[in-house]
C-alpha cells in the first residue's frame, strides 16, 4: 500500500476512474448479477435521466439534475438492489430544428428548407444532434453520473419511432387521436403550431380600445387587438346584465366595418363574461381566441379567419388590410375608428402577450387543420396484470383526464414536494385537446397516409402506390411523455427490463417542465400500459446566481460546470449542488461555495491520510471488510456511537428525499467529531488501527454517493485496485463491545467536550498565548472517576501543564472560572493574566460598547430612519445590536469572574 500524496488534486484522478468504472461493467445491474455483487432477487431500484435537448451543452440546472439523481443510484447500488439508471437524449424537434436554421441562415442561406429540401435539410439536423450529443455524453460523465450506456436511448432512434407508432395506431383505434379543425396556437415564425404549456408570457403596457362597431350599434366593447375584430362575429355578455339582457339573440348588421369586411354581429348569453370588467360585453372572434372558439361552438357562430400562418391579414379581412402584417393592420383600423367617430376611449394597461417559448415570437391563435389527442373521450381501461392501478377496475369507462387526476389523487403517484400537487390538478383539471402536430420537419413522421379519399393509419407504411404520408411531424412531448416504457423495450410486452424495472422507481425533474413532460409521461403510461410511470416524482428548483438571479449570459453570471470540474473537481461541484438544495425551491449557487467544498474534499483526504499513516505505523494492515471494533476508552465509545447516529440519520434523510440534510449531517461528523475531536484524542491516547480503520470504511462509504471520485480514489488507493467502492455494501451497524476501560455515555464525552470548549474559550477571552500551558483545578463531584480516566485527554486538548482533580476544591486565588454539568472548573491565571490591567482593559472595552449600543439605540428609535432605509440596512443594524448586547454581556461576565 503506497503512501498517499499529501494533496488531492481531482485532474489527476477523475478521467481513469470513470474509464475504471466504466470497464467494471458496473454501471449495469446485469453485471452486477452476474458478478454476484447484487442478488438477482433483489428489489429494484430504477430511473430514467431526463433527456437534455441535443441543442448545445449542459448547464448548471443538468448538473444539479445529475448530481441528485447519482447520488439517488449509488445509494441504491450500495443497498444491494438491482439498479439500473437509464441515459438518453432528446432530439427536441422544434428548438432543435430552429437552431439549425439559424446557423444555415449565418452561412448564407434566405430560406434553408426551400433550398436544401427535406433530405439534405435533415443530414444538417441530424449531424448537429450528433455532435450536440457527444458534447452532452462527455460532460455528463464528467459529474461521474454513473448511467448504464448499454441502455442509452435517443427520443428520435429506431426503437423510440416504433414506439411512437404503436401507440400513435393505439390511440387512433380507441378514438383518441383524431384530426380536425380546432383553434391552435401558431407560431408564425417557427410555422408550427404549440402546445398550450409551450406557449409562455411576457409582461408588457399595451392600449386598451374601447369602441362600437357602428354609431347605431348599442353596445360599447373593449379589446387590446382591434384588427382581429374584422373577423367578430358575435357579442357576448352576462344573461344577467340589465344594461345588455334585451339584445340577447339579435343580430346586428354592420356595413364596411373600420373600412373593411361587413360583419354580422349576433348579441350572445354567457354566464363566464364578467360584467363589472370594462364595459361588461366583449367582442367574439371565434377564429383568433381559445376562449370565443368554444363560445363559436355552443352557439353555432360563424368562423372568419382573418389572420394567416405567416401573420397576415387574409382576404376575409376586407381588400384594404388583405396582406397587411398585425401591427399596420392595427394602426389602420385604429385610424378608421377614430375618423368615424367610434372610438372611445383608449388607455395604457399591464397585459401579458403570448409569445413562442422558442423564438419569443407573438402567438397567433388560429383555426387550422391538425392532430388532437382527446383528453375528455372516454374509452375502457386496460389494467396492468402486473402492476395494477388502485381504484380502478379493468374494462372502466375512463377519460385520458380522469386517469391523470386518480393516479395522483388516490397517492398512486407521490409528487416532492407536495405543494406541487395543487399545481398539477390546476392545470389537468383546466386541459384542453392536445394538438399533437407540429409543421416542422425534424421528428417523427405522423403515422398516416392518403391516397385520394383514403386515410391509413398503422406501425408500417401501406402496401401499394401512390399513398402519401402526412407531412407533419409529432410534438416533441409525445415521444418523450413514452420515455419510461419505450426505453425499457416496449413494444415487446415481454421485454425482462419492462418486467423488471417498470414502473421506475423516481422521476426527478425540474418543476418548471411538471407539465410540459411529467404529466405526459402520466397520460401515455396510464393509458398504454395500465400502470403508473413511476412512483414518485421529485422535483428540484432552477440555480441562480449568489444574488437570487436567473443566470444568463447578458447579466454575464452564468457559471459553467465543465470549468468548475476543471478548476474545483467534480466532487466540489456536485456536492454545491446538493447542500443547501431543497426539493421545489430555487438555489443559490456562488463560485466561493463550489470552492469551499473543494477544501472539504481536501479535508476528507487528509484525514485519510493521516489514519493510513496511523495505522502503519503502528504496523497494522489496512483492512476493507471489518466488524464494529471494541471500544477501549470513553471516546472510542463516543466516536462509535456518533458514527452509528450519523449513519442511521444519513440513511433515513436519503431514503426521505432529504439530501441536503444528509450531506450536512455527514459533513458536520466528519468536519467536527472526528477531525475536530477523536483524531486529536487518538494522537493522545495512541493504539487507534482498529477503530481508525473502521471508520475511514464506513465514512467513505458514506460519502461515496455525494463525491465518488475522491471516495472511489482513497479506497483504491488505500484497499487495492481490484476493491471498486462503488458496489461496496452500504453501512450496516451491530452494537459496539465495550472494553473494561470505556467507562461513561455519550453524556460523559459531551461533559469532557464543555469543559475542554470553555477552557479555549476563556483563553481567547482573555488574549493568551496558545501555546501557553495552564494549570486547572477542577471541583468534580460525581464526576471525579470520569474526569480522572480522561485526565491525559483533558491536558492534551486544552493544553495544560496540571490538572487537579477532587471531588470538593475552593476557588483558588487568582482564578477565573465556569461551571459545566455540576462540575466547577478553575483556571489558575497568576501571572499569567495581570488582573488590575485586565479589569481596566475590560471596563475600557464595555464603556466603548455601551456607547456604540446608545448609537445603534437612537438610529433605531428614529422612525425616519426605520421608514425610509431599505429593508435589508434596517435589518442588518438590528444584527448589529444583537451582536454588540451579546459581546457586552460577555465582556461583563469576564469582569465579574476576575472579583
Amino acid at each position: 500500500m503506497k503512501e498517499l500524496p499529501k494533496a488531492y488534486e481531482p485532474n489527476n484522478y477523475e478521467d481513469n476512474i470513470y474509464k475504471h468504472w466504466e470497464e467494471s461493467g458496473f454501471f449495469n445491474p446485469d453485471k452486477c448479477v452476474e458478478k454476484g455483487k447484487t442478488d438477482a432477487e433483489a428489489k429494484h431500484f430504477s430511473i430514467v435521466l431526463p433527456p437534455p435537448n441535443v441543442t448545445g451543452t449542459l448547464h448548471m440546472g443538468h448538473a444539479a439534475m445529475l448530481a441528485i439523481e447519482d447520488l439517488m443510484v449509488r445509494y441504491s447500488r450500495m443497498k444491494g438492489k438491482k439498479t439500473v439508471w437509464v441515459p438518453g437524449t432528446d432530439h427536441a424537434a422544434i428548438a432543435t430544428q430552429t437552431k439549425v436554421e439559424k446557423i444555415l441562415m449565418e452561412e448564407g442561406l434566405d430560406n434553408p428548407r426551400e433550398e436544401l429540401g427535406r433530405e439534405k435539410f435533415l443530414e444538417r439536423v441530424n449531424k448537429f444532434a450528433q455532435e450536440s450529443h457527444d458534447t452532452i455524453i462527455h460532460q455528463t460523465k464528467k459529474m461521474g453520473s454513473s448511467l448504464d450506456w448499454s441502455r442509452e436511448a435517443f427520443t428520435l432512434d429506431e426503437q423510440r419511432n416504433l414506439a411512437v407508432r404503436t401507440v400513435f395506431k393505439k390511440m387512433y383505434d380507441d378514438g383518441l387521436i383524431y384530426r380536425g379543425h380546432r383553434i391552435v396556437n401558431w407560431c408564425p415564425r417557427c410555422h408550427s403550431t404549440l402546445a398550450d404549456d409551450e406557449v409562455e408570457y411576457k409582461e408588457q403596457q399595451t392600449k386598451l380600445y374601447t369602441f362600437k362597431y357602428s354609431k347605431d350599434f348599442p353596445i360599447s366593447i373593449a379589446t387590446t387587438r382591434p384588427e382581429t375584430k374584422l373577423g367578430d362575429t358575435a357579442v357576448a355578455v352576462n344573461p344577467k346584465d340589465s344594461r345588455y339582457k334585451k339584445y340577447i339573440g339579435e343580430v346586428f348588421e354592420i356595413k364596411n366595418f373600420a373600412g373593411g369586411p361587413d360583419l354580422k354581429i349576433k348579441v350572445i348569453g354567457d354566464e363566464e363574461v364578467d360584467s363589472e370588467f370594462g364595459t361588461g360585453a366583449l367582442g367574439v372572434t371565434p377564429a383568433h381566441s381559445h376562449v370565443d372558439y368554444e363560445m363559436a361552438g355552443k352557439n353555432d357562430l360563424e368562423i372568419i379567419q382573418v389572420i394567416d400562418e405567416d401573420g397576415k391579414m387574409t382576404a376575409k379581412a376586407g381588400e384594404a388590410y388583405q396582406g397587411l402584417g398585425v401591427e399596420e393592420a392595427r394602426r389602420k383600423v385604429v385610424e378608421a375608428l377614430k375618423k368615424e367617430g367610434l372610438m372611445e376611449k383608449e388607455e395604457e394597461i399591464a397585459n401579458n402577450l403570448s409569445i413562442c417559448y422558442r423564438c419569443s415570437h407573438t402567438i397567433e391563435p388560429l383555426t387550422s387543420r391538425q392532430w388532437f389527442i382527446d383528453v375528455n373521450k372516454e374509452f375502457a381501461f386496460k389494467q396492468s396484470k402486473d402492476n395494477p392501478i388502485e381504484g380502478l377496475k379493468d374494462g372502466e369507462s375512463v377519460t385520458l383526464k380522469k386517469l391523470m387526476q386518480h393516479v395522483v389523487r388516490a397517492k398512486e403517484i407521490k409528487i416532492v414536494p407536495d405543494r406541487f400537487e395543487k399545481t398539477y390538478f390546476h392545470w389537468i383539471d383546466n386541459l384542453r385537446d392536445w394538438c399533437i402536430s407540429r409543421q416542422i420537419w425534424y421528428g417523427h413522421r405522423i403515422p398516416v397516409w392518403y391516397k385520394g379519399d383514403e386515410t391509413y393509419v398503422g406501425v408500417d407504411a401501406p402496401e401499394g402506390e401512390s399513398w402519401q404520408q402526412d407531412p407533419d411531424t409529432l410534438d416533441t412531448w409525445f415521444s418523450s411523455g413514452l420515455w419510461t416504457f419505450s426505453t425499457l423495450g416496449y413494444p415487446n410486452l415481454d421485454s425482462s427490463d419492462l418486467k423488471t424495472y417498470h414502473p421506475t422507481t423516481v422521476m426527478e425533474t425540474g418543476y418548471d417542465i411538471l407539465f410540459f413532460w411529467v404529466a405526459r409521461m402520466i397520460l401515455m403510461t396510464t393509458y398504454t400500459l395500465g400502470e403508473i410511470p413511476f412512483e414518485t416524482v421529485y422535483l428540484h428548483g432552477l440555480v441562480r446566481d449568489e444574488q437570487g438571479r436567473k443566470m444568463s449570459k447578458s447579466l454575464g453570471n452564468v457559471i459553467d460546470p465543465l470549468d468548475m470540474i476543471e478548476k474545483y473537481g467534480a466532487d466540489a461541484t456536485r456536492l454545491s449542488l446538493l447542500v443547501g438544495n431543497t426539493p421545489g425551491n430555487d438555489m443559490k449557487l456562488s463560485e466561493e461555495k463550489i470552492a469551499g467544498f473543494r477544501n472539504f474534499a481536501n479535508k476528507l483526504w487528509n484525514i485519510s491520510r493521516y489514519i493510513q499513516l496511523t495505522v502503519t505505523s503502528e504496523k497494522k494492515t489496512m483492512n476493507k471488510d471489518l466488524k464494529v471494533p471494541e471500544a477501549e476508552t470513553l471516546a472510542d465509545k463516543w466516536i462509535l456511537n456518533e458514527l452509528k447516529k450519523t449513519a442511521s440519520f444519513v440513511t433515513n434523510d436519503l431514503e426521505s428525499f432529504r439530501f441536503s440534510s444528509a450531506g450536512e449531517q455527514l459533513r458536520d461528523f466528519t468536519w467536527s467529531e472526528l477531525a475536530d475531536w477523536y483524531l486529536e484524542i487518538a494522537k493522545i491516547e495512541g493504539d487507534k488501527s482498529k477503530v481508525l480503520n473502521y471508520i475511514l470504511n464506513t465514512i467513505l462509504k458514506l460519502w461515496h454517493p455525494f463525491m465518488p471520485f475522491v471516495t472511489e480514489t482513497l479506497w483504491q488507493q488505500i484497499y487495492g485496485k481490484d476493491n471498486i467502492l462503488m458496489v461496496e455494501s452500504w453501512p450496516t451497524f451491530a452494537e459496539a463491545t465495550v472494553g473494561k476501560a470505556a467507562v461513561g455515555g455519550s453524556e460523559d464525552f459531551g461533559l469532557l467536550k464543555n469543559i475542554i470548549t470553555n477552557i479555549r474559550s476563556l483563553r481567547a477571552d482573555y488574549k493568551i498565548d496558545p501555546a501557553k500551558k495552564l494549570d486547572v483545578v477542577v471541583s468534580a463531584g460525581d464526576e471525579k472517576e470520569i474526569l480522572d480516566k480522561n485526565t491525559e485527554v483533558i491536558k492534551g486538548l486544552a493544553r495544560l501543564e496540571n490538572i487537579e482533580i477532587e471531588v470538593k476544591v475552593d476557588k483558588p486565588d487568582e482564578s477565573i472560572g465556569f461551571v459545566v454539568g455540576g462540575v466547577e472548573v478553575y483556571i489558575k491565571l497568576g501571572g499569567v493574566v495581570d488582573f488590575e490591567k485586565e479589569k481596566s482593559r475590560l471596563n475600557n472595552e464595555v464603556s466603548d460598547l455601551g456607547k456604540y449600543i446608545n448609537s445603534l439605540e437612537k438610529k433605531l428609535n428614529n422612525e425616519n430612519f426605520v421608514d425610509n432605509a431599505p429593508a435589508e440596512v434596517v435589518e442588518k443594524e438590528k444584527g448589529k445590536m444583537e451582536e454588540a448586547k451579546s459581546k457586552l454581556e460577555k465582556l461583563n461576565s469576564q469582569l465579574q469572574s476576575l472579583k
